[in-house]
């Protein structure tokens, strides 16, 4: 009978590690398993104690089944995490987070960063809306990708306005929920924004990222990013960070710098529950709302179904920096949301 020693957490290490050693194709699918491991919607001990194939697990074949089986049985040492897989968190974590406090997910009132089909979004701006309804949300922002954007697909200079109509049309089909007409644009290497002021004033929201490989220099960085906080357009500086699990290291910024920024512009700061970002991170959450910033936490969702899943994954996150719902924007109704947008335009 397997033992309960070890975590979906300390399966991904695991896997990880053991992918270090192996050759391909078994290194590629240790890798994607390490990530998936995160994301499994039960604990693997769980499962196998039911006598269930791990199997039923994305990411799992016979190879890495039998493998997980074995360490169960026999649980090996979990060495520390390396920096790169340290601060995350795994879906049966922020379950466990949340069951806690159930009231937490109830309080979201909508998600101010989400993706469809317009740029690399599997799901259309329907099909998002209609998950934000069987959550319960009173509003949603659609914030695609502008044109710098390293996606597999972003929107065009030509595509805002016809974006627009679509969400005119389909907001007479969702008369109770509000949807936003936003944008997620790239912060160019200068700090300006890849979308030109005529453009991004006729947003009703605009998201601003920085992109670009950990290794630069860190004061450039910081500069960029205050500049686009700055930015009497920009409302929510998302995915601070920049880090993908295991992947990459997050960006080592002047956070409190960019506190001072944010709280002095109006500005708010993102958790992104994207698996791959987790970001900001629980420390620097807490920092933030020490600092007075206005957090949002939002899904970065690409598809309909991912929607509750990030959501969680985005308050376990933040909730491991003692975050309450009075300090995040998209826990407030919409029109606090909207008066957080106008308060900022207003300053101009």
């Amino acid at each position: 009978m397997p033992r309960q020693g070890l975590t979906n957490r300390d399966v991904a290490e695991l896997l990880a590690i053991e992918a270090q050693s192996a050759k391909m194709p078994a290194q590629k699918a240790l890798r994607r398993a390490s990530r998936r491991a995160f994301l499994w919607p039960e604990e693997a001990s769980a499962v196998l104690q039911q006598g269930r194939p791990l199997t039923e697990f994305v990411g799992v074949g016979p190879y890495i089944d039998a493998l997980i089986q074995r360490w169960m049985d026999k649980p090996p040492a979990v060495p520390e995490r390396p920096p790169l897989r340290q601060q995350f968190l795994t879906i049966t974590e922020a379950q466990a987070i949340l069951a806690k406090k159930p009231s937490w997910l109830k309080s979201v009132k909508g998600d101010l960063q989400m993706h469809s089909n317009w740029s690399d979004g599997e799901g259309s701006i329907a099909e998002m809306a209609d998950a934000a309804i069987a959550r319960g949300y009173e509003y949603i922002a659609i914030t695609d990708h502008s044109e710098r954007a390293g996606a597999s697909r972003t929107l065009s200079r030509s595509d805002v306005v016809r974006q627009r109509a679509d969400i005119a049309a389909i907001r007479e089909l969702y008369p109770r929920l509000t949807i936003l007409h936003g944008v997620e644009v790239d912060i160019m290497p200068d700090g300006r924004l890849d979308f030109e002021d005529e453009i991004l004033e006729t947003f009703d929201i605009v998201l601003a990222s920085l992109h670009d490989p950990a290794h630069q220099d860190p004061a450039t960085l910081t500069k960029r990013c205050i500049r686009a906080i700055r930015h009497p357009h920009v409302n929510v500086i998302t995915h601070p960070e920049n880090r993908l699990v295991g992947r990459r290291p997050g960006y080592a910024l002047d956070f409190d710098a960019v506190y001072v920024a944010a709280v002095e512009t109006g500005t708010a700061l993102e958790v992104d529950g994207a698996p791959s970002h987790l970001d900001l991170d629980g420390e620097h959450a807490r920092r933030a709302v020490a600092a007075g910033v206005t957090l949002t936490i939002d899904s970065d969702c690409h598809r309909a179904r991912a929607l509750r899943r990030q959501m969680a994954l985005g308050i376990g996150i933040a909730r491991r920096g003692w975050i309450e719902p009075r300090h995040v924007l998209n826990a407030r109704p919409v029109a606090e949301v909207l008066g957080f947008i106008r308060a900022k335009r207003q300053r101009r």
